[in-house]
Order: C-alpha cells, then structure tokens, then sequence
C-alpha cells in the first residue's frame, strides 16, 4: 500500500518551467485509487488535491494539499491517513516548507524540509514512532540541486508546463527530494489520446513516467498518466506497474478550476 500512495503522488508530477498560468487557490480534485486484488482492480480508497491561500507575516502563499485514505471497509484490512503538503510561490510555484504526515498500518513518520534556495540546501526534520512509543527524531541539512523539488510541488508543476510544445518522443527529466535523497523522475510524451472519465470525454496528453537508477517502477511504457489537453491538464488518470502489483488513479470530481 505504501508504494501504491507513493506511485499516486509521483503520478499525480513533464515539459519548461515559467509563471504559474494554470493553478489557481480553491481547486480541488478528487481520486479513486484502486489496485489489482486477486486478477480484479478493486477501489481502495480516495486521493483529494487542493489549494488555498496562506498569508504569513512577509507574503502570501499557495498551500498545496495531498491526503489518501483508504475507504471504511479496508480499514480493519490496512487503514491509511496520510498527508502531503507543500506551501509554494502563488507565480512560480517554488516550494519553501514541505510536510509529509503518514499513518499507514499503525506506521507513523513524519518529514519536514524548509527550503533555503539561496545555499541549496534545506533542513530535513524526520520522525518515527518506536516500538515502545517514543518517538525517534533525526535533523539533517542536505545540499540540493537548485531546481529540487518535493512531490507535491513536482506533481503541480506538472500540470503548468508547456506539453502542447512536446514533440511525440520528447522527454524530461526532473529531480525529485523523497525520504532525504534525490530522484531523477524521467517523462516522455507519447501524443494524445481521448479518455472517458467521470468529468466528462477528454482529449489527454499521454505521458510515460520512469524512474531513473530505481526498479520501484515496472515494464516499458507501462507506467501512464493522462491530463486534460487544455489549460487545466487535470490528470483524469494513471495506471501503474509496481514490484507487487498494477493499479490505476482515477479522476472523480474536480471543482475550482481557473479555466
């Protein structure tokens, strides 16, 4: 389950890095996850995306918000309660604080990173529960790449780059900061393609995704996701390939759009 969430984050992150055109505050989208269970792609539980306007002392900041949680009937099963958040540049969708709260299965961590841009660092907070109930708390400063990102922050500037400009073939390479170390997240576009979904028959940009120096993703092309061609690109699905399974991320409702 955990790579599951994880594969829908990464998903749920292609092509020029500008302003932000595409996201405004008080979107919101809402998944169904589901996963290969015994030969059947059974509905495990709901991935919910959102934003909203924080203001600081200083500025005013877009806050980007992921949670999964498994539908009732698995939680006796394997109950999930997590939370993604990334609170970034309104323009540039640029990261400052990140924040990852996970409970999977009674597991319980918690990640913090705090951006400093100008030394390409950060400062990473993790935490753990013991056995015994105290918590285990490790600090870190980490030097990074200066266009590094978190997975939410990746997955929104997804949705803002330029793929009407892709050829058929192309491909991009992004870093990606997940657990204290650095991935390369590889997309190629493979043209459009028309999805039915639950928003409606949408014309999508097909996207594959990789990952590079990792086996955390399987098979060739195997590895989907489709936006909306058009200025929203909401992804409207993904399908997946993963070490102990496939499963799919499917759009259910989405509101607040800006266009």
């Amino acid at each position: 389950m955990k790579q599951v969430l994880i594969i829908a984050v990464l998903f749920l992150t292609f092509f020029s890095n500008g302003q932000n055109k595409t996201i405004p505050f008080g979107e919101k989208l809402v998944f169904t996850a589901s996963y290969n269970m015994s030969g059947l792609l059974t509905d495990i539980a709901q991935v919910t995306m959102e934003t909203s306007k924080i203001k600081t002392s200083s500025s005013t900041l877009m806050r980007l918000k992921c949670t999964a949680a498994t539908f009732s009937n698995f939680d006796n099963f394997f109950k999930v309660r997590d939370l993604y958040e990334s609170y970034v540049s309104p323009t540039s969708l640029t990261p400052y604080l990140y924040k990852r709260d996970i409970n999977e299965g009674g597991y319980y961590k918690f990640m913090q990173y705090k951006y400093r841009r100008k030394t390409k660092t950060l400062e990473s907070i993790k935490k753990k529960y013991r056995s015994d109930g105290t918590i285990w708390e490790e600090k870190k400063q980490l030097t990074i790449n200066s266009s590094t990102k978190d997975l939410v922050a990746t997955l929104y500037t997804l949705r803002n780059l330029d793929i009407d400009k892709a050829g058929v073939g192309d491909a991009s390479s992004f870093k990606v900061l997940f657990d204290n170390e650095e991935t390369t997240v590889v997309f190629k576009y493979m043209g459009k393609e028309t999805i039915s979904s639950k928003i409606g028959k949408k014309e999508c940009y097909k996207i594959a995704i990789s990952l590079r120096g990792s086996d955390l993703l399987k098979g060739n092309n195997s590895n989907i996701i489709w936006l909306t061609a058009d200025a929203n690109k909401v992804p409207v699905l993904a399908k997946f390939k993963i070490p102990v399974g496939n499963g799919e991320l499917k759009i259910k409702s989405a509101t607040g759009l800006k266009h």
